[in-house]
């Protein structure tokens, strides 16, 4: 089992990146929001899961262990695979959907396509006792977070957009009325 791996980025698509290490190059999928911070020719360290299968062997790699772990969450449960947690873990980040997980929020969950109502709620049930562990002590702001790109979207801004914008903010900023001024800036730019 390959669960952590070192080394320079040869190539970069839009879903994965290929990893060169000890004369190997190893094609590992990762998030979207990881795949903004990777450049080719750079040096990466990345937690992985291998999921070997009879027809494939494939990498999912993640920046941080904490995404790791949700992603090995996600895909213990009954009808969730690989693809479809990297898709929810593209929908929002970890702490966001822990914080969702926690509050009975399903929102996030039903963005990613091919999770319904059904899915999402059965995903917080079973993660609900889970995530404990992986929460920290930020629950207020992740809230705010969770404000501001509600704030957003109800501007007419997508998911994505907001998501964006939101890594842009100034971490300083604290209430949600400042950091929801700072993103319309920044998007009016």
């Amino acid at each position: 089992m390959i669960s952590h791996i070192k080394g320079e980025v040869l190539h970069k698509d839009s879903n994965r990146i290929v990893i060169e290490t000890g004369g190997i190059g190893y094609r590992v999928s990762m998030t979207s929001d990881s795949l903004l911070e990777v450049k080719e020719g750079s040096k990466i360290s990345l937690w992985t899961h291998q999921v070997v299968r009879e027809d494939s062997h494939t990498l999912y790699g993640f920046n941080q262990k904490k995404d790791l772990d949700f992603f090995e969450l996600l895909i213990a449960i009954s009808g969730i695979g690989p693809k479809s947690a990297l898709s929810i873990l593209n929908a929002a980040t970890t702490e966001t959907l822990t914080m969702a997980v926690s509050t009975n929020d399903t929102s996030h969950l039903t963005k990613v396509s091919g999770i319904g109502k059904k899915v999402a709620e059965k995903i917080v049930l079973e993660l609900k006792n889970k995530v404990v562990s992986l929460e920290n002590d930020n629950s207020s702001s992740l809230k705010e977070e969770i404000d501001v790109l509600e704030a957003l979207k109800a501007l007419g801004f997508s998911h994505g957009q907001a998501r964006e914008t939101l890594k842009e903010i100034d971490p300083k900023i604290n209430s949600t009325g400042e950091k929801v001024k700072a993103a319309l800036k920044i998007l009016g730019r």
